[in-house]
């Protein structure tokens, strides 16, 4: 997802638009005990930055996080805090997505709540916040996520992109008021 961030930067700043874009960096994400359900000892950096924001009286209309969305033939499925706190920036971006050509990635498949980054941000900073992120099977994730396994082999250029492509006609569309 930071590659695809990054690239977004560099898109925005050569083709600037009217619209003000944060891209922020979450750590700590994966600090969580096992079996921790709604367990505020995970995503720890998005925690401290909903209540510690990098401007005073920062506001956001919505943001989108990115989360393992670089392997190959990804499931973009629609989780339940997405659905309950930014269901109408979920069904524009996914809408999106599908009219570009990529319904086989961004499914309408609805999964049960997860404990991610973006539940932190609509919780606590009320901001409404989706998550992209690849549950295969619209439970769990990639078999080889937390291993050793988990490396720049298991990265799809062609996903990284398509998630680049859609994000970035989102803010574009976004900026012109098509979204």
């Amino acid at each position: 997802g930071v590659g695809v961030l990054i690239e977004i930067g560099r898109i925005i700043q050569q083709n600037p638009i009217d619209l003000g874009v944060d891209i922020i960096l979450w750590d700590a994400e994966d600090q969580g005990e096992n079996g921790g359900g709604n367990s505020t000892s995970w995503c720890l950096g998005s925690q401290y930055w909903s209540r510690n924001k990098h401007k005073p009286g920062y506001k956001a209309k919505y943001g989108i996080n990115l989360d393992m969305v670089g392997a190959a033939n990804p499931r973009f499925c629609q989780d339940e805090d997405s659905r309950v706190y930014a269901s109408d920036v979920l069904e524009k971006v996914w809408r999106l997505g599908q009219n570009m050509g990529y319904s086989d990635m961004f499914v309408n498949d609805k999964t049960s709540g997860l404990l991610d980054d973006h539940s932190f941000i609509n919780r606590m900073a009320k901001i409404p916040m989706i998550d992209i992120i690849n549950q295969p099977d619209g439970k769990g994730f990639v078999e080889h996520w937390h291993t050793h396994a988990d490396d720049i082999s298991a990265i799809n250029k062609r996903s990284l992109r398509i998630v680049g492509q859609v994000v970035t006609a989102a803010i574009y569309k976004e900026s012109d008021g098509s979204l």
